[in-house]
Order: structure tokens, then C-alpha cells, then sequence
């Protein structure tokens, strides 16, 4: 990436609440995690005359990069207060804010720690629901739930690009919900060379450049209707 574009870079800032007594589940963060990147791409304010779409449309430009970090207590209380959507999934609250240059994050963000993200789930998550948008998990790879929650938001974005009004509209019927799963070793092949929307890593962190991470798989990305990833923004995962 050249200076040109380091500089002019926007990240999407993701805030997953972590209190001591009561973390979230790994899961619940995941899916939190992928609502609030889709409920901000679908949210008014970043459409073409809202007050957030010069952000949004400079960070599609340069990237689609995503850093999650967590908050408790006073730290989420501080960034309630920033420009923001807060959803919830399960046990997670995750806040997401409107994209902010790589070098100049608002104070109260950029004093939040990025470790601390290692979530788990107290039992394996039940089936995915039919019908609806799947984020399938790399089984081979060792990642993060905060490095998961960032890709897992990566695959939503493309399965929304891919996808055309009248599937959105369904969607949104849905509540904008995914399911996140980690693919069987035997199906991940399978889901890696389908052509469904997939997410290649950058390599900033974790893993290696040019990882497969995440496979985004639903009915209507499977049919004629699907907009390849080409077809929309420059993308970078």
C-alpha cells in the first residue's frame, strides 16, 4: 500500500462490550459484530446525501479494514456518546462508528485495548437457520474473536454488494441477521472454491496474507441474481 494511500485510509471502528462478570459468548459477538456492519451500510446516513457518506464511500475506496476493540464500564459509556449504532445479538453489544482516518481516531476510541477479545462459547452454537445468509469460519485457521469479528464483517459486507434489492429487502425482513459458523474440514474446500462471496486476508494481523478466512453462502448468492464482488467498490479485506 503506498503512503498516498495510508494516509487517506478509513477503518471502521467496531466496540464490543466486554464486561468482567459477564463477557459475551464467542458467537453472540460474531454475529453482533456482522449486524452492525450491515445495519451501518444500510442505515440512511450513509447513503449517498447522508451525514456519514463521505466517510463511508473514502473507506470503500481505500479498503474495507476493520479494527475491533473492547470496553467496559466507563470505557462504553464514553463511546455511547460518540456517533454510532449500537445492536445487540444474544449476550453481545457491539457499537460500530462511522469510519475515522487510520492515523487520527477520536480520543475515546483509540484508548480502548485491541487484546483482550479471546471469547468463547460455553457450547457448540446450534444448526444455521435455512434459508438465510451463512458466514462460513476457515476450520484451519487460529483466529481471535476479535480478528473473527472483523473478517466475519468483511464477508457480510460482500454478501450484501453481491446481493440485489430484492434479496436486501428479504434480508432486512430477517432483521439483517447472519448466522456464524465454522465450516466442517471436509465442506470448507467445497465452500472455498464455489464462488461465493470469500474473504481474502490482508495480512495486518493473526495470519498470513491471502488467507481464506470467511465464505459468505445464501440461497440468492447461489442463483442468477448474484452480483459478483467485482461489480461494486474497489474492496480490500
Amino acid at each position: 500500500m503506498s503512503e498516498t494511500e495510508v494516509n487517506g485510509q478509513r477503518v471502521l471502528p467496531l466496540v464490543v462490550r466486554i464486561e468482567r462478570t459477564a463477557p459475551p459468548t464467542r458467537t453472540d459477538a460474531l454475529e453482533a459484530a456482522v449486524l452492525a456492519v450491515l445495519t451501518l451500510l444500510d442505515d440512511p446516513r450513509a447513503a449517498e446525501d447522508g451525514e456519514w457518506a463521505e466517510p463511508v464511500r473514502a473507506w470503500e475506496t481505500l479498503g474495507i479494514r476493520k479494527v475491533v476493540r473492547r470496553a467496559r464500564g466507563a470505557e462504553w459509556r464514553r463511546v455511547l456518546d460518540l456517533p454510532g449504532i449500537t445492536v445487540t445479538s444474544g449476550t453481545a453489544e457491539v457499537r460500530v462508528h462511522p469510519p475515522v482516518p487510520l492515523d487520527d481516531w477520536p480520543r475515546d476510541l483509540s484508548r480502548l485495548q485491541v487484546s483482550g477479545t479471546d471469547l468463547t462459547d460455553p457450547e457448540e452454537p446450534g444448526p444455521a437457520p435455512d434459508g438465510g445468509v451463512v458466514l462460513w469460519v476457515n476450520p484451519t485457521l487460529e483466529m481471535s474473536a476479535g480478528k473473527t469479528m472483523a473478517q466475519a464483517g468483511h464477508a457480510a459486507q460482500l454478501a450484501w454488494w453481491g446481493s440485489g434489492e430484492e434479496a436486501r429487502r428479504a434480508w432486512r425482513e430477517r432483521g439483517l441477521t447472519c448466522a456464524v459458523r465454522t465450516a466442517e474440514t471436509g465442506r470448507w474446500a467445497g465452500l472455498a472454491d464455489s464462488g461465493l462471496p470469500t474473504v481474502r486476508d490482508a495480512g495486518f494481523t493473526e495470519i498470513a496474507p491471502g488467507s481464506c478466512t470467511l465464505v459468505a453462502d445464501a440461497p440468492w448468492l447461489r442463483g442468477e441474481g448474484f452480483r459478483p464482488a467485482t461489480s461494486g467498490p474497489l474492496r480490500s479485506a
